[in-house]
């Protein structure tokens, strides 16, 4: 990690803090107990830095248990077909490896993971025109390749030392139980993200519009429809964002002006 062996940066201190921190030790602690806490500890130091093949093992795990929970559109189904078409040639993009798909949920939302994984619902395409629906694919690839849920990630890992400590184990030990991928779905991608990434998103999907020449426009009708929906949102991050919808599309709107 680039300092002298031996001794630990302020932040692998904060790091070992979350296994050591807290702790009641009745006896003295035998040297095979201070081995193994040591050890812990410098999993979660480990983890502080960790790799995209690391995020890619809980990634693709929370992508598989979220698809085995929401029945998927298929190829022959009607939101199937039209997510397809509106994201053909989009599997890969910006130099992302993206998977975007449909599920047959009544929901208006829409989500994208750090590995691609990009889920929209058939509650949101049942509102949106094609280019709205364009607009919501390109502000979750946004959210992607501004690394916005590997960012959230990386926060979550060194919040929690018991994930932090699997994120560094080996692989057949690294496997969630699906209450844990769950757990996370909902911290690092259904939690509301912070203005700072709604603005960088919606600037890339406005970029993303313009590039592929779809109408700029509908960045600004999708915003206003979220936002005569909002009362209702239920706390789905496409409904309950920050800041609103309506603020986000007057924005967008200055920027086309």
């Amino acid at each position: 990690m680039g300092q002298t062996e031996g001794k630990l940066s302020r932040r692998q201190v904060v790091a070992m803090g979350t296994v050591l921190g807290g702790m009641s030790v009745a006896a003295p602690l035998g040297a095979q107990s201070l081995r193994d806490i040591m050890g812990s500890a410098k999993k979660v130091v480990d983890a502080v830095t960790y790799s995209d093949a690391d995020m890619q093992i809980y990634f693709s795990q929370m992508a598989n248990e979220m698809d085995s929970r929401n029945p998927l559109a298929g190829p022959d189904d009607p939101y199937g077909q039209r997510i397809a078409a509106l994201s053909e040639g989009l599997g890969t993009y910006d130099g992302l490896d993206l998977d975007i798909k449909a599920y047959l949920v009544r929901d208006v939302n829409a989500f994208a993971m750090a590995d691609g994984t990009i889920r929209v619902f058939a509650g949101l395409m049942d509102q949106f025109t094609d280019d709205e629906v364009r607009y919501v694919i390109g502000h979750e690839i946004g959210h992607v390749k501004r690394e916005h849920t590997k960012k959230r990630m990386q926060g979550a890992l060194q919040r929690d030392a018991a994930l932090s400590v699997a994120a560094t184990a080996d692989d057949d030990v690294r496997q969630l139980a699906s209450s844990q991928l769950g757990e996370l779905f909902r911290d690092v991608i259904t939690a509301q993200h912070s203005q700072k990434h709604e603005k960088e998103a919606d600037d890339y999907a406005l970029g993303f519009m313009q590039a592929n020449s779809y109408d700029p426009n509908s960045c600004v009708t999708a915003l206003e429809k979220l936002d005569g929906m909002s009362g209702g949102g239920g706390g789905l991050p496409w409904l309950q964002t920050h800041p609103s919808p309506a603020s986000r599309a007057k924005r967008i709107r200055k920027k086309l002006d």
